[in-house]
């Protein structure tokens, strides 16, 4: 299958290629049009050749960087004079060492806020380790500590002409605050990096920091006036044809500003953000577009982060202004019920019930009421367990999956 019938296929909801369920088997670099290639990994990366130079957009993540390589320098010989990051998560910017150890002297643009992003990764190396291991589900995965520097950063726009191609540049926030965005004239191919990657837009992950739901609208809008014909972007397949570019860059405006607006709406009407969670709802029409299913974000993580935005974390219940510590407030109810093992029964039969939300309360409850207690953590196992089971994002499957190895563990140990 030729990359245009993969993609359309991904189009028409017949496969999935998505950041969710990507799986390798393509070849490792397929022509887009003359002198533009397309390698397909768990973050993409799009090759330019012309007058003798090789131009890449992203590079890739830690363990595919030989692999890469490999494949780049299989199609292209020519020396890489320039490296574009997207943005400066680590499965878009950490290919260059086998590129750089060729001694082409490679420049690497990125947007400015690059090199803070870099630094906070420094920083909360540990925290960054463990909140991926829990969300793909890899024990052993470890952060890096250094990354390879921009030599040339921007600030709002910048254009280049590089490998004999046009690359406009513009900044954009959505995922990430240092997101650039790229657009090749001579070819009408539009570089959207993370700002486009075949779900939901992942605006609400809930172990990571600030995302930006409504200037990720913007950007999307903006993009869909340039009449790029091909939409290559850094997870998932391409999108070839002018209308199906416009309608996948519109809809997904759509989609985030239905849930800016709701938001926003209900914050500014004084409502608790327990009230609001449980009243935005994504548009209705837009729920069976492939590019737009929940596989990886969820909707009610995105209004919860627009309420970090907007509206700071006291979420409008002042018993949770200043609380009890959750083990004395378990204890206590663990008290009240009878016992911590009354609550450990209590999940259950709510798991029973098929009240999955309430189960995991429960569960939570007794585990923290009786934290020694291996057949409590044998209910807690079972809740989380049938609640990753029953989940179709990535991110939530990750975090219930994670609790219920823990419980697992210890009810074993």
């Amino acid at each position: 299958m030729s990359i245009r019938e993969h993609a359309d296929a991904v189009w028409r909801g017949e496969k999935s290629d998505n950041i969710a369920s990507f799986s390798p088997g393509r070849r490792p670099v397929e022509d887009i049009v003359d002198g533009i290639g397309f390698y397909s990994g768990f973050g993409n990366t799009i090759a330019f050749q012309g007058s003798g130079e090789l131009a890449l957009f992203d590079t890739g993540n830690p363990m595919g960087a030989a692999k890469l390589h490999e494949g780049i320098r299989g199609w292209s010989s020519d020396p890489l004079v320039t490296a574009i990051f997207s943005h400066g998560h680590i499965d878009h910017v950490s290919g260059m060492q086998p590129f750089d150890a060729e001694g082409h002297g490679t420049e690497v643009i990125a947007h400015e806020a690059i090199v803070d992003r870099f630094e906070r990764y420094v920083l909360t190396n540990g925290y960054n380790a463990v909140i991926n291991q829990r969300q793909f589900q890899a024990p052993g995965l470890t952060w890096p500590t250094e990354y390879r520097q921009p030599d040339l950063s921007y600030r709002d726009e910048l254009t280049v002409k590089r490998a004999g191609w046009t690359f406009e540049m513009f900044h954009a926030k959505g995922e990430t605050d240092d997101a650039t965005v790229a657009y090749v004239p001579e070819a009408r191919v539009l570089l959207p990096g993370d700002m486009f990657i075949w779900v939901t837009p992942n605006c609400g992950n809930p172990q990571k920091v600030q995302r930006y739901p409504r200037e990720w609208a913007l950007a999307l809008r903006r993009m869909a006036t340039l009449g790029a014909e091909v939409m290559l972007p850094s997870h998932g397949a391409p999108i070839f044809g002018a209308d199906r570019v416009e309608q996948a860059l519109v809809e997904t405006a759509e989609w985030l500003e239905s849930m800016v607006g709701q938001t926003l709406d209900l914050l500014n009407a004084g409502e608790r953000l327990d009230t609001i969670v449980q009243a935005v709802r994504p548009p209705s029409h837009l729920g069976e577009r492939p590019y737009l299913k929940a596989l990886y974000d969820e909707p009610e993580f995105v209004v919860r982060n627009l309420w970090r935005q907007y509206g700071g974390w006291y979420d409008g219940n002042p018993a949770r202004l200043k609380p009890s510590p959750d083990a004395v407030l378990a204890a206590r109810l663990a008290d009240l019920a009878g016992g911590a093992v009354r609550l450990g029964e209590a999940a259950l039969q709510a798991l029973r019930d098929g009240d999955h939300r309430l189960a995991g309360h429960l569960a939570e409850l007794a585990v923290q009421a009786a934290p020694a207690d291996r057949g409590l953590h044998v209910i807690r196992a079972e809740v989380y367990g049938t609640r990753a089971a029953s989940e179709a994002s990535l991110m939530a499957r990750g975090v219930f999956t994670w609790a219920a190895s823990e419980s697992r563990h210890l009810s074993e140990s």
